[in-house]
């Protein structure tokens, strides 16, 4: 029972284990190339912010002045865009639609020699039962 109770005792080196678990050779030059790059897009993020900041600050009083041209404008173009887009989605509509009902009668009529057999029988079920009363109340 003793011994099931002793501490696990670590048989290898943990100064080894330290040294595996530090960075690799790869890992170490994938940090290094990448930092300056993304250095470089950092900066030049910055610098596309500034210059459309800058833009939008000399346009604004554009926008101002031309407003009421540029609104109705903007307004006509976004309904026509808006018309094509439906246009094109009810279309596509259209055609899947023409497309399930044509697979539909497809598949039905192939089914069809088989459905006029059984409204044959049904026809002439009936028509002799009919002729059977017919006869049944001519007799009585």
């Amino acid at each position: 029972m003793a011994e099931q109770h002793q501490q696990h005792r670590p048989t290898h080196d943990t100064s080894r284990d330290l040294h595996d678990k530090g960075p690799s050779t790869s890992q170490v030059l994938a940090v290094a190339t990448l930092f300056p790059v993304g250095g470089f897009l950092l900066g030049l993020a910055g610098l596309i912010l500034t210059g459309t900041l800058f833009g939008l600050a000399v346009s604004t009083p554009l926008f101002l002045i031309f407003s009421p041209i540029i609104v109705p404008a903007v307004i006509a173009i976004a309904l026509a865009v808006a018309g094509f887009l439906t246009s094109g989605v009810f279309g596509i509509t259209a055609l899947s639609s023409v497309s399930w009902i044509f697979n539909y009668f497809r598949r039905m009529r192939a089914s069809w020699p088989e459905q006029f057999d059984q409204a044959r029988r049904r026809v002439g079920d009936t028509a002799s039962h009919m002729g059977q009363k017919a006869q049944d109340a001519v007799r009585t």
